[in-house]
């Protein structure tokens, strides 16, 4: 297909500084036509299908969210079909893009400046628009078995599941794991990767219905974090001299202190978020039992494509909790991952390509 007969504009959902008589504080999500800037050398123009709400997109019109760019796209998220020259070999090709800059391959952390898309200012994309402009070698191929709103569910979720589970976490068959916060989009795919790598895993939640929903998955139990009584409730379900050897955290706070006695010695916690506190406690008592406390962000391109590799040989399938039809509806999205209502991802579908996985064309 000739650049001349690419689109020249795209209607994108962009970030809108909140009058400041607002209170709290709640950043506006409008939607506007930007034009398509031309493409550079190793740019394609790509087509979304389909894109996926995360949690940063509330707090980014909350205002808790590091380097906000007003006017900026939303999203980290996409399902997209691939365009530029006629004989590009990724010419109505389903990928999806790599949601961060900065972390190429190093094991241990980002080489350089680290940034996730959508709503800051870098890197300066979003896929929460028709269509984006983006460097071809920051895609990755679908896979066949997933449609557009499945694997715009992926790329995210996916990485900060696989490094926290795979990566740091050293999750293997037949060990035990515990997985908090079980609902979201992250702990639900590291359910599906401990699983599909042999682990009995465990979920706590505040939701009896998630807890069961989660069962349903293949998660062997569940407590209610609610209950003061979790860990020795958590005890139990595991039975008789058995013990957790890792915790993959979104929460923070008294996570340590919590799971301390139902954690084997050198167990490990992995944590890759803050929903309960910014602050974890850490005593003595788990030195003395060489537990470990690790932090995790995210994950490396390579990270995702060795996700994305475990994905497919394993046909997974990322659950999906809501899906809005358009970037018009989109403010329905933000109102039910507020509510904190989901199972699973929220997707807001954007072109007529997102419900199946055949090939569109621009």
């Amino acid at each position: 297909m000739p650049t001349t007969m690419l689109p020249r504009f795209t209607k994108c959902l962009t970030v809108k500084e909140s009058p400041p008589q607002r209170n709290p504080l709640y950043h506006d999500a409008i939607i506007q036509q930007h034009p398509i800037p031309a493409l550079k050398k190793g740019e394609v123009l790509v087509q979304i299908g389909a894109a996926a709400f995360n949690h940063r997109d509330v707090w980014i019109r909350k205002g808790l969210y590091p380097q906000i760019a007003f006017g900026s796209v939303f999203g980290a998220d996409g399902a997209v079909v691939a365009a530029y020259e006629p004989n590009d070999s990724l010419l109505n090709k389903r990928v999806f893009i790599n949601p961060s800059r900065g972390w190429v391959k190093d094991p241990e952390a980002p080489e350089s400046n680290f940034g996730i898309m959508g709503g800051v200012s870098y890197p300066p994309l979003g896929t929460f628009t028709e269509y984006l402009a983006v460097e071809r070698d920051q895609l990755i191929p679908s896979p066949g078995h997933l449609t557009d709103v499945e694997i715009s569910a992926w790329p995210l979720g996916g990485v900060t599941a696989w490094r926290a589970a795979a990566v740091n976490g050293q999750v293997g068959a037949g060990q035990n794991v515990l997985i908090t916060g079980i609902g979201g989009g992250v702990a639900l795919i590291a359910l599906q990767l401990c699983i599909a790598k042999g682990a009995s895993v465990y979920v706590t939640s505040g939701n009896q219905s998630k807890i069961e929903k989660a069962i349903s998955l293949g998660a062997k139990g569940g407590v209610n974090y609610r209950e003061k009584q979790w860990p020795f409730q958590l005890i139990t379900l595991l039975g008789k001299g058995k013990l957790l050897d890792v915790v993959i955290d979104s929460g923070g706070g008294e996570i340590m202190m919590q799971t301390s006695k139902v954690l084997k010695q050198g167990g490990r916690v992995v944590c890759y978020g803050m929903t309960a506190s910014p602050k974890i406690s850490f005593t003595m008592r788990e030195v003395l039992k060489n537990q470990r406390l690790i932090g995790s962000t995210m994950g490396s391109h390579l990270d995702l494509i060795d996700a994305t590799n475990f994905l497919a040989e394993n046909r997974l399938v990322p659950v999906i909790s809501h899906v809005v039809d358009g970037l018009e509806a989109a403010e329905e999205g933000f109102e039910i991952m507020k509510r904190g209502d989901q199972f699973g991802k929220i997707v807001v579908k954007i072109s007529p390509a997102s419900g199946a996985p055949a090939t569109a064309k621009l």
